[in-house]
């Protein structure tokens, strides 16, 4: 009875234990069905130890079977692990590998990790690489490209840019910000390399021909496909513009240099009468030494006087008479 009774204990205790290894694994157990119907073994161990360490088994399980199911067995439920553990998008990464082989696009799976962790969306990478998208040039609604031709007519313009995305240059290339100032920089030397403005008008395509033809894609992430004119204006003449403004200037600078050699006459101007009333203040005295060494009589001096008498009576007369005829004319005006 005692050996009946420890089996019996015994049974019970191994049903215990299978229970809760049941009830603890029962959770796993239909993703581990879901990955072997469809062809990819993966152990229902393997499935508890994802989850021990702290991963999401259905994340990994599902990615798994996606991938087998694509014809890329080669990539390991490690390889989802690690990537998940070092903050990655499963999802987007696996979209991406399945549409790059079904677009024949080269896509390994490290390649696909490494844009996903450098923040690109590598899954819009390969649609655009199989569809390639526009890039309008510049971005801003209503804003153009301004250039200015030889004859210095302004020609503004706005572009449309076809790209698709380089997968080799992704992780580290330019962006599109980098790829719009390039084709913009393009533009505005193709169209100031021109004689004239009718030129650019005639043949807008040989624009983008000498814009593609520099290699604007280089180290960037995408590749330029095709740069296409949507539209071309004339704007102002700058060519004149500036020639104005240079008059203005110059005339300026040559008013400047009269305003200063008119200065400098006055100056000198002034200090000649200083000069002057200086030396015509030493006449007394002069006068005075030349009585005392007689080399001037009274009679002379008299007749200096009167000289001077005269003088003053000539310019005060010339006076009058200029402001007798200003009278004049005053009245015959009146009269009239």
């Amino acid at each position: 009875m005692e050996t009946i009774s420890g089996l019996g204990m015994l049974f019970v205790s191994l049903a215990i234990v299978l229970l809760v290894f049941l009830v603890v694994a029962g959770r796993f157990i239909s993703l581990w069905f879901q990955a072997f119907v469809s062809g990819a073994h993966l152990s229902i161990l393997s499935i508890i130890g994802i989850s021990l360490r702290k991963i999401s088994p259905k994340v990994i399980v599902t990615a798994y079977i996606t991938l087998h199911k694509a014809g890329l067995d080669k990539i390991t439920s490690s390889d989802l692990e690690t990537h998940y553990l070092a903050g990655g998008h499963i999802e987007e990464v696996v979209r991406a590998c399945i549409a790059a082989r079904k677009a024949n696009i080269k896509l390994s799976w490290e390649q696909a990790t490494a844009i996903d962790l450098a923040g690109r969306d590598v899954f819009d990478a390969v649609r655009t690489s199989v569809n390639p998208k526009v890039i309008d040039c510049p971005q801003a609604a209503g804003k153009y490209i301004s250039a200015v031709a030889k004859n210095g007519i302004e020609l503004l313009t706005r572009t449309r840019v076809t790209v698709r995305t380089n997968i080799g240059q992704l992780v580290g290339g330019a962006t599109e910000e980098t790829v719009i100032a390039r084709v913009g920089e393009g533009i505005v030397n193709a169209i100031g390399s021109a004689d004239s403005h009718y030129d650019v008008l005639k043949n807008p395509q040989r624009v983008s021909e000498l814009v593609l033809e520099k290699g604007l894609d280089a180290q960037t992430a995408f590749e330029i496909l095709s740069i296409d004119i949507a539209d071309i204006t004339v704007g102002s003449n700058i060519g004149a513009v500036l020639q104005s403004e240079q008059a203005q200037a110059d005339m300026k600078v040559a008013q400047a240099k009269a305003e200063g050699r008119k200065s400098m006459a006055i100056a000198e101007e002034q200090e000649n009468i200083a000069k002057i009333k200086a030396a015509e203040a030493g006449i007394p005295m002069a006068i005075a030494k030349a009585f005392e060494t007689g080399n001037l009589g009274i009679f002379d001096y008299q007749k200096l006087k009167n000289i001077e008498a005269d003088t003053k009576m000539r310019q005060a007369l010339s006076s009058e008479g200029e402001i007798e005829e200003i009278l004049e004319t005053n009245t015959k005006t009146v009269k009239v």
